[in-house]
């Protein structure tokens, strides 16, 4: 698989089904573009998808830690984006998508996004009061150069539900030396460095958009997704009963159900 510089970035992406609609597809954080094969060979003869691995995950380079990731992010996502595509992310992706849409609308035919992580736009909630609880003991593991610990905390919360110790040694190992890239995102997630919160920077993708999340994922993802919602002109919402955070992965019949009524939309 090819392995490009894309925004001066050594990137690794890869490109799944052979649809007639150029789909474009951002993982999550400690993930990589392989998360979407459940997802895209479901979607394979209505889309060809091109799926990248962030900076610092999978066979991508490591991220040197200058700069800002999101941005850095983006550019790569750009960088694949040669006429309109379907543009779809999960969790940091969703991210990375909507700061895509809102540079170039023009070039995004449909916006999917799956459990945005935007943590700033749930502020003042309980929901927001019961993330930071929640998110403490990953934290406080950080801070002690407890990565195993932080990851162990970490995936208990945002995993797929898998027990930590009964996952495949050299599993645990990737993520516990990529944890640290959680906090590369903490801008844009914690502080809204990206200003999707600002008036007018949602209101403007007019696009459609889907907004998917699972049942059983935290509380603050559900506020999220209204608080995004209610600021987008042309949206649905759709909840997969029974899935957790990492719902592309565990629910692909489901995502894919789901991706494709947007892809009419579009």
């Amino acid at each position: 698989m090819p392995l490009d510089e894309r925004a001066g970035h050594p990137t690794f992406w890869q490109s799944f089904g052979k649809g007639a609609r150029p789909a474009l597809a951002i993982h999550c954080s400690l993930a990589a573009s392989s998360a979407w094969a459940g997802v895209a060979s479901r979607l394979t003869d209505r889309v060809t998808l091109t799926a990248f691995d962030l900076p610092g995950h999978g066979k991508s380079a490591d991220w040197s830690g200058e700069g800002d990731f999101l941005t850095l992010a983006t550019r790569i996502a750009a960088s694949f984006v040669e006429e309109p595509v379907d543009l779809i992310g999960h969790s940091y992706g969703a991210l990375v998508a909507m700061r895509l849409a809102r540079a170039a609308p023009e070039a995004i035919r449909t916006l999917t996004l799956i459990e945005p992580v935007l943590f700033a736009a749930a502020k003042g909630s309980p929901e927001w009061e019961e993330h930071l609880a929640a998110e403490g003991p990953f934290r406080a593991a950080l801070a002690a150069g407890d990565d195993t610990g932080a990851a162990r905390a970490f995936m208990q919360v945002w995993g797929a539900g898998e027990d930590w110790d009964r996952m495949e040694p050299r599993a645990r190992a990737r993520i516990v030396e990529r944890i640290r890239l959680i906090c590369a995102g903490d801008p844009a997630t914690l502080s809204d460095s990206a200003g999707f919160l600002k008036p007018d920077a949602l209101e403007r993708l007019d696009m459609p958009v889907l907004l998917i999340r699972g049942e059983q994922s935290p509380p603050v993802i559900e506020r999220i997704a209204e608080n995004i919602a209610a600021r987008l002109p042309d949206v649905g919402v759709a909840t997969v009963p029974g899935a957790g955070h990492m719902v592309p992965i565990t629910h692909p019949d489901e995502t894919a159900g789901l991706t494709g009524v947007n892809l009419d939309r579009g």
